[in-house]
C-alpha cells in the first residue's frame, strides 16, 4: 500500500508494536501530536472519520493522525 493512504482512518492500516503520532483529546484544538507505540487499538470499527483511537505503550490515548 502506498504511503499517501495510510492516514490513521482505516484500521486495517495500524497494527499492535508500530510507531504512530496522536492527537490527545486535550489537544485537539492545537492538533498537537504525541508520539509512541501503539499498545492496543480502541476502535472497533473499520473506518473512523476522526482517526483510529489507540493506547499507547505510555498509556495516553488518542486518534491516529501519522505514521
Amino acid at each position: 500500500m502506498k504511503s499517501e493512504t495510510l492516514d490513521g482512518r482505516n484500521r486495517s492500516d495500524i497494527t499492535i508494536g508500530q510507531f504512530v503520532k496522536i492527537v490527545l483529546k486535550k489537544d485537539q484544538r492545537s492538533d498537537k501530536l504525541t508520539e509512541g507505540t501503539v499498545k492496543r487499538i480502541l476502535t472497533n470499527s473499520k473506518r473512523h472519520p476522526h482517526g483510529i483511537k489507540v493506547e499507547l505503550q505510555s498509556g495516553l490515548v488518542g486518534r491516529v493522525k501519522e505514521f
